[in-house]
């Protein structure tokens, strides 16, 4: 039993803070107010208590499980992340496309030794996150790997058999607890659905009471059709939408956030459920094949390498990256300047980390291609890159807008990673509220906490309430920081002494403690 007294409480809801002692026994919140002491007591004066941070978007599909201490996420308050994100995960899977699946992701998750991958279901999957993980867990059926299981990596539509399976496939991790589905329609072989495809897999998706979190078409050139076409696939199937990372990338974007935003409130107005996340950044983070245009992958990663050391495949592809636009670039021609080499798996290239594939290309007297299709081949596909092309105006009117809710989108993994791995909710404490006044501190708490549980469907989560689980964050909002940067970005942030999982302290005043009291979350289906 566990006391914490005098604490400025926020309690997810948006509501103004009150001062109160919260009391947690057997891993619940048991008394708001006062109550009789217990055996450990924490003065909270000067701190504010609020819900642990909810992350909608994250990518430690493995690494919670291979590196179980995460530190990166708990140290920044996040009790709870989404997994299954883009369409491209571990569950449900059968051997060949597990081997294909690692093989295509593991700039996302890299490739942990001797991995133990005893599971080939959802409710496998989620049985191993039971076993101990740092922060809880809920999880996204992948559409992208119910493609490959069953249709493979062709670029063709799925005949009706085709299909019937993948939706019996998607039922049942629904009915193991999964809380929804994702797709990565930029990424092969998700893409090559079709609009019809996604709504019918969409309709069992509502049938059980999950969402939908697509990563669409495009957030470039054609970024509002791609963000239209999602909104009819909800429309349609009558399932719930959530938009994640919902940014307005590239130059034809700059100033466009607003345009989605109008597209947004047209949609709830016609009665579409929509929540939206994004991370507080310009950059995003992707793997360097990611950009490449579609029918380069098919038939798999081996045929993807092939063509890259094609002669005449390369010239095709450099023309469609330089001079057309790629459906991979979001339809917009690629600027090299903006390609940054995040992390490499070959450690011959280490060296390339932290530079843009047109400082690398310069410092060798090559065309930036040529880097390109090197680093491809010689990393077998592992590359990840930090894409600099957000727009700050796009950034503030997004997360001001009431479907919001925060989402790291974090590769762990890597030389140096995306700063958001280790600072994302900080950093809206920070320089969001404190800072800049862009968002006022109580919302944005119900941003991160209440707002994301509702979407999820959790009803004893995501509130500073009595019998709620105790998921909890202390911090200072005086000093509250993130200190991770794209020069150094495994940094612990500032001004989060405490935060608890289940009652169990996992950063005691500051510091890791062993505790892995996580467990995977299920939604409870709907039928």
């Amino acid at each position: 039993m566990l006391q914490i007294k005098n604490a400025k409480v926020l309690d997810g809801t948006g509501s103004p803070a009150y001062t109160s002692d919260v009391t947690i026994d057997d891993g619940r919140i048991t008394v708001i107010g006062t109550a009789a002491p217990t055996e450990r007591t924490i003065d909270a004066s000067g701190l504010v208590l609020s819900p642990g941070f909810i992350d909608m978007h994250a990518h430690s599909d493995l690494q919670i499980l291979a590196n179980p201490d995460h530190t990166a996420k708990v140290s920044q308050g996040v009790t709870l992340e989404v997994l299954g994100q883009d369409g491209l995960s571990f569950a449900p899977i059968d051997d060949p496309t597990r081997a294909a699946v690692r093989r295509q992701i593991a700039g996302w998750n890299g490739e942990p030794d001797e991995f133990d991958f005893s599971w080939d279901s959802v409710e496998g999957y989620l049985a191993r996150l039971d076993q101990g993980i740092a922060c809880n867990a809920a999880y996204l059926v992948p559409q992208g790997t119910l493609r490959m299981m069953v249709v493979g990596t062709e670029n063709r539509p799925a005949t009706k058999a085709e299909l019937d399976e993948m939706k019996r496939l998607l039922a049942e991790g629904l009915q193991q607890g999964a809380v929804g589905m994702s797709s990565g329609l930029t990424y092969t072989p998700g893409m090559f659905a079709t609009t019809d495809e996604l709504v019918e897999l969409c309709k069992v998706v509502a049938e059980y009471g999950g969402y939908y979190s697509p990563h669409q078409r495009s957030y470039g050139k054609n970024a509002l059709d791609a963000y239209g076409e999602m909104i009819d696939v909800a429309q349609r199937s009558g399932c719930a939408l959530h938009l994640t990372h919902a940014t307005m990338n590239f130059e034809p974007n700059r100033g466009r956030g607003v345009d989605l935003l109008r597209m947004i409130d047209d949609g709830l107005a016609q009665g579409v459920d929509i929540t939206t996340d994004t991370y507080p950044y310009l950059p995003g983070a992707t793997t360097l094949a990611a950009i490449l245009p579609s029918w380069t992958a098919e038939g798999g990663p081996d045929a993807l390498l092939a063509r890259l050391q094609d002669p005449q495949d390369r010239d095709r592809i450099t023309h469609e990256l330089e001079q057309v636009g790629t459906d991979g670039c979001h339809g917009c021609v690629t600027d090299w300047n903006t390609i940054e080499i995040g992390g490499v798996k070959n450690p011959e290239l280490a060296g390339a980390v932290g530079h843009t594939v047109a400082e690398i290309a310069a410092g060798i007297d090559q065309p930036p291609s040529w880097v390109y299709f090197d680093l491809l081949v010689r990393d077998n596909l592992a590359t990840t890159i930090l894409q600099h092309v957000g727009h700050e105006e796009n950034v503030r009117a997004i997360m001001q807008h009431p479907t919001h809710t925060g989402g790291s989108d974090a590769i762990l993994v890597g030389g140096k990673p995306h700063p958001r791995a280790w600072g994302t909710f900080p950093r809206y404490l920070a320089h969001y509220v404190r800072d800049l006044g862009v968002l006022d501190l109580a919302d944005c708490i119900h941003h991160l906490t209440g707002r994301p549980a509702r979407r999820l469907g959790l009803t004893d989560r995501g509130l500073i309430r009595e019998g709620y689980h105790a998921d909890l964050v202390l911090f200072d909002p005086a000093t509250v920081k993130d200190t991770a940067t794209f020069a150094n970005p495994r940094q612990q942030a500032q001004g989060i002494p405490w935060v608890f999982v289940a009652g169990e302290p996992v950063i005691d005043n500051g510091v890791r403690t062993d505790a892995l009291p996580g467990r995977a979350v299920r939604r409870t289906p709907a039928a």
